[in-house]
C-alpha cells in the first residue's frame, strides 16, 4: 500500500530533524551567536539546520514551500500558495543553546492550506522526538502520550515568559500569584510539554508563528487546547518576520478557562 501524501511527508520531516541532531549536540554550548535586527540572537548553527532542512524537504517535496525564520530571502511577506508548506524553527531557545543551557528544541511543522497537520520537535534536553497530529496521536520518544487532565491548583505548573511589553505585567503577576512558574526559554518546548503532560499549561504573550506551528498541532491532539488571545495565526495566509507577536494559553479545558479567569481575557 503506497504511503499518503500526509503519511510521506511526516516520514520525511523526521528523518530529516533526527539527521541534525549530531550538529545540535556536537556545538552545544560552544556555537558562537550574533545579534540579530529584531534583537534575537543567530548562530552559525540555526543557518545550517535551516539549510539542511530544507534542502532535505524540497528535494522530495519540490512543489513544497519552505519557510524558517532564519532563511527569509525578504522581510515583506511571503503568499503561502501549496497546499503544502513548512514552518521551521531551527533551534529554539539560542540563548539556552549558546549558553550550554539545555532547554531547546528542532521544530519542524508541516501545514496543509495554512493548518498545522503534523509537528516534530527534537528536544536536547531529554534527546526525544516529539510528534503528533490530528488522527495520528502524539508521541514523546515512540510512546503515546496525552496531556494532563487534573483541575488546576496552585500547585500546577504552568510555562511561562515574561511579556516583552509592560502593558502585560499585571496578568504576568497574576499568573505568579496563582500557580507554579516554569520559564524554560523555549517556546516551543512550554508547549510541547503541555501536550506531553510534563506541564499543565502555557501562558504566552511574545511568541511568532514559527514558534507555535509544530507544537500547537500537539496540544489540540493531546486532549488539550489552545485559545489565543488576539487572532488566530492560523490558517496561515503569509510568512513574513514582521508578523505580529502571537498571544494564548494552553492546557485542558478547566485550565484554560482558569487561565483566562485569571488573565481577564
Amino acid at each position: 500500500m503506497s504511503l499518503s501524501e500526509i503519511e510521506q511527508r511526516i516520514t520525511a520531516a523526521k528523518l530529516a530533524v533526527l539527521a541534525e541532531t549530531e550538529l545540535l549536540h556536537r556545538e552545544f554550548g560552544r556555537a558562537r551567536s550574533e545579534i540579530k535586527h529584531d534583537g534575537t540572537k543567530v548562530t552559525a548553527v540555526d543557518i545550517a539546520i535551516s539549510q539542511h532542512l530544507q534542502e532535505a524537504i524540497t528535494r522530495q517535496f519540490p512543489g513544497d514551500q519552505f519557510f524558517s525564520e532564519e532563511l527569509a530571502p525578504t522581510a515583506e511577506p511571503v503568499p503561502v500558495t501549496s497546499r503544502f508548506c513548512w514552518v521551521c524553527d531551527p533551534i529554539d531557545g539560542t540563548n539556552n543553546y549558546t549558553n550550554g543551557i539545555s532547554h531547546c528544541a528542532i521544530s519542524l511543522a508541516l501545514l496543509e492550506n495554512g493548518i498545522p497537520a503534523y509537528g516534530v520537535i527534537y528536544d536536547l534536553a531529554r534527546r526525544a522526538l516529539i510528534e503528533g497530529g490530528p488522527g495520528r496521536g502524539v508521541w514523546d520518544g515512540g510512546k503515546p502520550v496525552k496531556a494532563r487532565p487534573e483541575a488546576p491548583s496552585h500547585h500546577s505548573l504552568i510555562g511561562f515568559h515574561s511579556p516583552v511589553e509592560k502593558v502585560y505585567a499585571a496578568e504576568g503577576k497574576r499568573v505568579i500569584e496563582n500557580f507554579k512558574i516554569r520559564g524554560l526559554g523555549s517556546s516551543t518546548l512550554h508547549l510541547a510539554y503541555a501536550a506531553i503532560g510534563l506541564l499543565d499549561g502555557v501562558v504566552e504573550h511574545n511568541n511568532k508563528v514559527w514558534d507555535i506551528a509544530a507544537a500547537a498541532v500537539l496540544v489540540e491532539e493531546s486532549g488539550a487546547a489552545i485559545h489565543y488571545l488576539n487572532q488566530s495565526p492560523f490558517p496561515m495566509r503569509e510568512f513574513t518576520l514582521k508578523s505580529a507577536r502571537v498571544q494564548y494559553v494552553a492546557g485542558n479545558k478547566a485550565m484554560v478557562a482558569k487561565l483566562r479567569e485569571i488573565l481577564g481575557r
